[in-house]
């Protein structure tokens, strides 16, 4: 059978993704993959230098996606199907170019842990992510806010005279452009993965990438990498050297052997191939192999305690089997961004297929022959040097346009050639695809003045690489292009001039509420917590004045809302903090997120077994941030000495 590459639809039971959080990003979401700077010593140098280096000050330009809830419903889902008479691999172009399965046609076995539902959960670095398959991730530490954003996806050239499936998009937390070519070789048990990352800046710029493959999860199910020691990291926040594959007295490469979430980045030797492989108890599974250049391999598992438990079924459904991550990085660690220079690349292939091994000898007490065995497959199945020249074979194809567009993704990246006159060969960003949100910085570009909005509306989206914010300091000074000044300035550590920048707006301004929020992010930054409550409530009082019908102005309310009521009660405003939740709309109020603020509520108003009905009654926070322990917080602020009920429980460290 030759290889196909055809488009399909995959119907799923899906929550919506919802709208846009329209407030800006001054802040990063919580991450929870940071280490303290003493934990620095006695790893190695380049590892030391990398992790901490040039973390995201915050999310911009990104925005947040908080708008999905956990209400499913059958929906019919654009994918992308490669196929030869060996495998057959499902690309989801419209989330992040997510594979979301790998089928081995001989044997009738799914590769991935495909995901029987979409349903968002709080994990990217700007919220919306889901579970399941290979997943691309590009920005810095954490999942890609990618995740559920549509790539441009196009029919090109394969290096075997066949179709290769490009996905390409602008990263917008790094300013990177990047492509992910995927083709099948006629007679392969590999799908080949081709990725190329480019900076077409003049500065060396901070470059993250891991591939994140989910695998079925068993009792009997074990991670091999050529490694004998790992970099362990829980979420208590530390980053250990352990050996592999026992530690504290625990086999940890069966993944469901550890109680709690953890990370093992595996030390893999220079000089050795590199190699991550899944096995069941037959010996069979899902091995990953890549060039060099892509060194890192990690082992990510839930284990087999209540919050890991709780967290796999929260992802996905019901009697769904669990799942672990293979993974494979740029770097050691996750915790690491890599330089990558003006002018410069990074590139390389990875290839993803079946292997069988002896069971015996993967399940054997003998870890160098475990780890052998599997080496010694993969070596028959696709040699090492087979790998590397499909990579050169590659590398003229990467620059090959493609011939037949599928699916589009944003105009950022189109608007940004445009202003830089960049050369990308093979990924065309096309200025017919610059849309409403690109448009008003078109016009900043062509003009040197940021369009005035017509009408009453929340602000669109600010863009803050310093090519745009030179562009807004000298464009008329009118309180819109100060607003969005502001948030260039902010992003680029200069908050005092951000807070003048804002407080300029503030003059002339017809809507004061984005303004006013800015400035209160500023003063709770500051420690200025008083300042800050004065602020959202006033902020909160103008967005009412001036509120509107539709889903634009429901979100930007909820989100307005929320944080108003968190700061108003910081301070002990509680009265204020219930005026704010009184004007919600019911819909809102009703959300899981929202009937956890209201146990808040009552239980700063002295009413906690009001807030006990609520959670007896039942919620769930459909936006509950990894790591979280918001529930296990509100639940000990009502002062009961009964255990926290399972169903609320996420928690993914030891407890107190």
């Amino acid at each position: 059978m030759a290889t196909t590459v055809r488009r399909a639809v995959l119907t799923l039971p899906a929550a919506p993704l919802g709208p846009e959080n329209p407030l800006p990003a001054l802040r990063p979401l919580d991450e929870v993959h940071t280490v303290d700077a003493g934990d620095r010593a006695g790893m190695p140098r380049d590892m030391a230098r990398q992790i901490g280096w040039e973390p995201l000050r915050t999310l911009l330009p990104a925005r947040i996606l908080d708008g999905y809830g956990r209400r499913r419903t059958p929906t019919g889902i654009d994918t992308v199907v490669i196929e030869n008479d060996r495998l057959r691999a499902t690309v989801l172009p419209g989330l992040g170019g997510r594979i979301h399965s790998l089928f081995h046609k001989p044997t009738g076995r799914e590769l991935l842990y495909r995901n029987p539902v979409l349903q968002p959960a709080d994990f990217a670095l700007n919220g919306a992510w889901f579970s399941g398959g290979i997943e691309w991730n590009i920005g810095a530490t954490g999942h890609t806010a990618l995740s559920c954003a549509p790539l441009h996806t196009a029919l090109v050239q394969a290096p075997d005279g066949g179709e290769m499936l490009r996905l390409w998009e602008w990263e917008r937390l790094r300013d990177l452009p990047f492509q992910v070519d995927l083709w099948l070789p006629g007679d392969s048990d590999f799908l080949h993965v081709g990725v190329r990352i480019r900076n077409p800046h003049e500065q060396t710029v901070p470059t993250y990438w891991w591939s994140n493959t989910a695998v079925p999860e068993e009792g009997t199910t074990r991670v091999l990498a050529p490694a004998d020691e790992a970099w362990h990291f829980g979420y208590e926040r530390s980053l250990r050297r352990v050996p592999v594959p026992e530690w504290d007295g625990t086999d940890r490469t069966y993944p469901l052997r550890g109680e709690y979430p953890a990370d093992y980045f595996y030390e893999v030797p220079r000089q050795a191939r590199k190699w991550i492989a899944s096995l069941d108890a037959d010996g069979g599974g899902l091995v990953q192999t890549s060039t060099d250049q892509l060194s890192g391999r990690k082992l990510f598992l839930w284990g087999s305690g209540t919050g890991g438990r709780r967290w796999q079924q929260w992802l996905t459904e019901p009697g769904s089997p669990g799942y672990a991550e293979i993974q494979a990085g740029l770097a050691r660690t996750q915790l690491e961004h890599v330089p990558l220079e003006g002018g410069a690349e990074f590139s390389w292939l990875e290839a993803y297929g079946p292997l069988d091994a002896d069971a015996a000898a993967v399940h054997g007490d003998d870890w160098a022959a475990a780890r052998h065995e599997v080496q010694s497959r993969l070596e028959s199945a696709l040699p090492r040097a087979r790998v590397e020249a499909a990579y050169e074979e590659w590398r003229p194809f990467a620059d090959i346009e493609p011939h037949t567009t599928l699916f589009t993704g944003s105009g950022w990246g189109a608007l940004e050639v445009l202003r830089g006159g960049h050369k990308l060969p093979g990924t065309p960003f096309e200025e017919s695809t610059i849309g409403d949100e690109q448009r008003p910085w078109l016009q900043l570009y062509r003009s040197g003045a940021f369009p005035v909005p017509r009408r009453v509306t929340p602000p669109g989206p600010s863009l803050v690489a310093r090519h745009w914010r030179d562009m807004l300091e000298t464009a008329p000074a009118e309180p819109l292009t100060e607003y969005h000044l502001g948030v260039a300035q902010w992003h680029e550590g200069d908050r005092a001039q951000a807070v003048r920048s804002w407080e300029r707006g503030l003059e002339l301004a017809p809507s004061r509420w984005p303004l006013l929020r800015c400035l209160a992010v500023a003063d709770l930054c500051d420690g200025h917590g008083r300042r800050a409550a004065d602020r959202y409530a006033e902020a909160f009082d103008d967005l009412c004045y001036e509120l509107r019908d539709g889903e634009q102005w429901t979100a930007v309310t909820a989100a307005l809302g929320r944080e108003a009521i968190g700061a108003l009660l910081a301070v002990k405003r509680t009265a204020d903090a219930r005026a704010v939740w009184n004007r919600l709309r019911p819909p809102v109020r009703q959300r899981g997120r929202f009937r956890l603020i209201e146990a808040q509520l009552l239980i700063a108003e002295g009413t906690g077994e009001e807030a006990r009905v609520i959670f007896d009654g039942g919620f769930e926070v459909a936006d509950l941030r990894e790591g979280a322990e918001i529930l296990n917080e509100v639940w000990a602020a009502l002062g009961t000495d009964e255990p926290l009920p399972d169903v609320y429980e996420y928690r993914m460290r030891p407890g107190p």
